[in-house]
């Protein structure tokens, strides 16, 4: 362990230790460790190679008397009061006391910090448990040299499985193909989405989806008109759910991985063109999804969280997940691309 010292301190306590033990003189002892007489002599006297501690023995405030506490301590005691409103109440009692005093003095007794009632904080909730199959989803805007693009994310709330695409229009046929490429994308069902009110997924003003009265038109036969992501919705079975209006934490999940995915590359490197941007992007998102362990699936990737829930429940799956692994299942295989890209002189992308 590293010893805490003073800012003014010409000894340490090795030396101090050897001091206190020699039979020297002062002056011999002055001269072998480069310090004063009367440091020597002090050491000499002391029993501890330690630093005294400094300042007042007796800690108490100066503004207050001994009975001035004894009045604050109990006033605090019995009205658990906030600091602001115990110091008004004191005031008149006290003219002397300052709001400084008044934390010192309740510091000094332990009571700076009200203890917690049952009641006064609510409860903290963790996040309802789903099946494997719950995508959030969302767009945002990312920008190269040629113009702007948008990245419509999909992120599943339990395997934590990503799934981007960068499109130069964000309009009902886009968020539709892009659905559609998101469930050939996965081995596993999906079974609900989750999207803003935004009207690339839902008619403005309908007041929430419209999936379960397509459905109903569809198994009635009747002719009916529909937004295209919630006819896709609808067609492939799929639950849609809607965030409240101008609650976008709602949709965090999603929401937080567009910004990590914005650090890693708009924000960290300059593109040239879309094509870069698509390819870093597809190299991120695919280690992402491939190399990184995370904590809130012990340590699995979420390759490797999708492969142990095939074992466990292979009624939600489509396809064996152990046959789309993309090359080599591993973080050599990463840094071997990493070393052929640097090799070409190429700006190396940031890995998870």
């Amino acid at each position: 362990m590293g010893q805490v010292l003073h800012g003014s301190a010409t000894t340490t306590e090795a030396v101090r230790r050897a001091i206190q033990h020699s039979q020297e003189s002062l002056r011999a002892l002055a001269k072998r460790y480069g310090v004063n007489q009367k440091t020597v002599a002090k050491w000499k006297k002391r029993s501890s190679a330690s630093d005294l501690r400094t300042g007042p023995r007796d800690a108490r405030l100066t503004v207050l008397t001994i009975e001035e506490e004894a009045v604050i301590v109990a006033f605090l005691r019995y009205t658990l009061l906030p600091l602001d409103d115990c110091l008004y109440a004191l005031l008149p009692t006290i003219p002397a006391l300052t709001r400084s005093s008044l934390h010192r003095c309740l510091q000094r007794h332990g009571l700076s910090r009200l203890p917690d009632i049952d009641g006064d904080k609510p409860a903290k909730k963790k996040f309802k448990a789903y099946p494997i199959g719950y995508f959030h989803i969302d767009i945002a805007e990312v920008r190269t040299e040629q113009g702007k693009l948008h990245m419509f994310v999909a992120m599943d709330r339990t395997s934590k499985f990503a799934f981007v695409e960068l499109h130069e229009k964000a309009t009902t046929a886009v968020s539709k193909a892009f659905l559609l490429n998101l469930i050939a994308a996965v081995p596993y069902k999906i079974h609900t989405v989750l999207t803003d009110n935004g009207i690339q997924f839902t008619t403005p003003g309908a007041g929430g989806s419209a999936v379960p009265l397509i459905k109903e038109a569809i198994a009635n036969g009747e002719i009916f008109r529909a937004h295209a992501f919630e006819l896709a919705c609808a067609r492939n079975d799929i639950e849609h759910r809607t965030t409240k209006a101008k609650h976008p934490w709602t949709n965090g999940h999603v929401e937080r991985m567009n910004r990590t995915i914005k650090d890693a590359t708009v924000k960290r490197y300059y593109y040239e063109s879309h094509h870069q941007l698509r390819q870093h992007l597809g190299d991120f998102v695919s280690a992402y999804n491939f190399g990184r362990r995370l904590k809130t699936l012990k340590g699995l990737t979420p390759y490797d969280f999708i492969c142990k829930r095939w074992t466990t429940e292979p009624e939600r799956f489509r396809l064996n997940p152990l046959q789309q692994m993309p090359g080599l299942n591993n973080l050599d295989f990463w840094y071997c691309q990493l070393a052929e890209r640097r090799s070409r002189g190429a700006r190396s992308p940031n890995w998870p």
